[in-house]
Formats: structure tokens, C-alpha cells, sequence
């Protein structure tokens, strides 16, 4: 017997005790107007964040999130969009390569009080998400924070913005969300344990970017060889040189694979993202010639595989290659489904500091060892 609780608009219903859904409830999910949780992957160190379609993010779904999930409340919004309404991107200073793409805060010209309370923040997402409304609708600052999704959704970059906007489009939404960040009683962000005592108090499903990327991998495939030859170097031998196009934005993307590809073996790999700094002009530091030290290093292997990406549109081309110190990267996902391409499943990342990629295995891809960067 289905048990069902009255909260707003809101009809929670008692379902199983697992909350963790496959992608397919989670899109009726959104179809239905109901909210419910991202996470990373099925694991202990993911977060959460509540998410709602923007199309039907109602006064009551804006109250719940700031009651009971107490993070910071967001518009999830495509490039497009933010385009289309003149959203500058916020000034970033010190920022690590990898984080969200916030533009400056709005509000509705029109129709709001102080702009804070839930039925105004409700206001302005309607507008900011509404076609037929534009730059001259909204004002900044504000009390609505927008993000930037990439353009590819999840299988470019794995993050929570990229989510909720693939969802709500798979729904037949329009490709927007607002999501809140989900904050334990300690004011800390809650974890996996937590999020998912959370979800089954509050009778939410949730799902899981990794699940989401594969899922979206079944039927999208953003990447495809288009050239092959042969290239001997000075660095490691003889390789074999491929391109590949995104078919998201057009751009074109540089490989080296050495030896054959075995599926079943795991295969010495890297995916670099080309500096103008370091890897053409030798900057002096531990990431000079980066490029050239991994072929020498792959090719002294005698197998293995190097992706060389162009930095996006966003980044600064002369730091491109700049790993820094963020634990956790998102923008590998054109990289991942280059390498599932060529074979690769399993992969000894090569790197000069090791980090978390987020959700991997939805690409078909899993690290089974770290090996420096001579």
C-alpha cells in the first residue's frame, strides 16, 4: 500500500527502501514535476544536490529546498540561454579548472518585492527560463544564482549543472533545473550515508551521474575518428596519429595511441589538455613539456594512449595543461569516449598529481592504477 504525505504541491510517496533509482524513473520523475537528488556515483565520498525542472520549479519546490536542503539555491541553464538573456560569467580569481560556471546573480525586472523570498525567487526562474522573456527581464545582482551547463550535458562534463539540464531535456522539459546543495544538521555538506537517510525521509528518489552518463551513452555518441596515419617521433618512436571531432562544438582533438590496444589489459593512458605555456614554449617548472615526457614515457612502455584536447572556449589557452590542485575533474568526458573508442577499459592513469574523476565508469572506463609523469 502506497503511502502518501501532502507537503505544499508536493505528493511524497512511500516507495521501496532503496532511493537509488535507475535514470529512467528519475526522468519520470521530472516528466511528473517532482523533485528528487543527484549524486555523483553509488559511493561514499559523493554529494548531493536537490533538483527540480526549472519549467516546474513552484514557490513551495523554491521553500523546500531552502528549509531542508540549506545549500546554496541555483539555476541550472544552458549556453544558449545564458546567452540569450546577456548572463556575463562571474569574475574568477584563483579558480580551479574544474569549477561551476557561475554567471552573475539575477532577478525579474518585474513582479518580485526584496527578491529573497521563495514565491519571488520562483518569479525570477520563471522568467529566466521563459521563452518568451530576454535580457531586458531580468536585472543583476540578484537572489538567483545562475550556472552554466556545457554544451554535450554529462558526457562532456560530469557535474551536477550538466545533470540537472540532461534530465529535464530527456523529460521533454525545457533544459533547465534549479538545484540546491544538500547540507547536514552541521551545516557541512551531507554525505553519501546522509543523503540517502534524506531521501528516504523526505520519500525522494535519487539518481546518479554515473548512471546518467551511461545512460545517455547508449544513445549519444559525441566523438568520431575522422582521420588516421603514421607518425615517427623523436619522442617515443612510431605512433599511431588519429583525429577525432567533437561533434558537440566542432572541435578536433589530437591522439596517440602506441602499440595495440588490448581490451582486456590495462593500458598506460593520458588525457592532456595542449598549454601553450608549458607544452610549445618549455615553461620552466614540473609541468614543462609535459607532452613530450608522457610520449617518452609511453613509448618506452612500448603500449598506450595519449588524448590531446584543446582547451574549451572557457579556458585560458596558455594554461590549459595547468593540473592544479583541485581533487576532483568533471571535463573529461569527450577524452573518456575518445578512449572507449580505441578499446581502452581500464586505464594506469599518467599524471603528475592524482585526482578523483568523477563518475568514470559511466563511460565504460576504470582507473586500475596511478603512475607519475617521469
Amino acid at each position: 500500500m502506497d503511502l502518501t504525505v501532502a507537503l505544499g504541491e508536493f505528493d511524497f510517496v512511500m516507495r521501496d527502501n532503496s532511493p537509488i533509482v535507475q535514470i529512467s524513473k528519475l526522468i519520470e520523475e521530472a516528466r511528473n514535476g517532482r523533485m528528487f537528488i543527484v549524486i555523483d556515483e553509488d559511493s561514499p565520498g559523493a554529494s548531493g544536490n536537490l533538483v527540480i525542472p526549472a519549467q516546474v520549479a513552484t514557490p513551495d519546490a523554491i521553500n523546500f529546498m531552502a528549509k531542508h536542503g540549506r545549500g546554496l539555491i541555483c539555476l541550472a541553464l544552458t549556453e544558449a540561454r545564458a546567452e540569450e538573456l546577456a548572463l556575463s560569467q562571474m569574475p574568477r580569481q584563483n579558480a580551479k579548472r574544474d569549477d561551476a560556471a557561475f554567471t552573475v546573480s539575477i532577478e525579474a525586472r518585474t513582479g518580485v518585492t526584496t527578491g529573497i523570498s521563495a514565491a519571488d525567487r520562483a518569479r525570477t526562474v520563471a522568467v529566466a527560463v521563459d521563452a518568451g522573456t530576454g535580457s531586458d527581464d531580468i536585472v543583476s545582482p540578484g537572489h538567483v544564482f545562475p550556472l552554466v551547463a556545457r554544451d554535450g550535458g554529462v558526457l562532456v562534463r560530469a557535474g551536477h549543472t550538466e545533470a540537472a539540464v540532461d534530465v529535464a531535456r530527456l523529460a521533454g522539459l525545457n533544459p533547465s533545473g534549479v538545484i540546491c546543495k544538500v547540507m547536514n544538521d552541521a551545516g557541512e555538506v551531507a554525505a553519501h550515508d546522509e543523503l540517502l537517510s534524506f531521501a528516504r525521509s523526505h520519500d525522494l528518489m535519487v539518481g546518479t551521474i554515473r548512471d546518467l552518463i551511461e545512460y545517455r551513452r547508449q544513445n549519444d555518441n559525441l566523438v568520431e575518428r575522422t582521420h588516421e596515419d603514421e607518425l615517427d617521433s623523436e619522442y617515443g618512436g612510431i605512433w599511431r596519429i588519429m583525429s577525432y571531432r567533437n561533434k558537440v562544438d566542432g572541435s578536433d582533438s589530437t591522439v596517440l595511441v602506441k602499440g595495440e590496444i588490448d581490451s582486456n589489459l590495462p593500458i598506460l593512458t593520458r588525457v592532456h589538455t595542449l598549454s601553450g605555456l608549458d607544452d610549445l614554449l618549455g615553461r620552466a617548472g614540473p609541468r614543462k613539456n609535459t607532452l613530450q615526457r608522457a610520449m617518452v614515457q609511453i613509448g618506452s612502455e612500448g603500449v598506450g594512449a595519449i588524448v590531446v584536447l584543446l582547451p574549451s572556449r572557457h579556458a585560458d589557452p596558455f594554461r590549459g595543461g595547468d593540473e592544479t590542485l583541485n581533487p576532483e575533474l568533471r571535463s573529461y568526458g569527450i577524452g573518456a569516449q575518445i578512449l572507449f573508442d580505441l578499446g581502452v577499459r581500464d586505464m594506469v592513469l599518467l599524471g603528475i598529481e592524482e585526482h578523483k574523476l568523477v563518475a568514470l565508469e559511466g563511460y565504460g572506463l576504470r582507473v586500475a592504477d596511478f603512475r607519475e609523469l617521469n
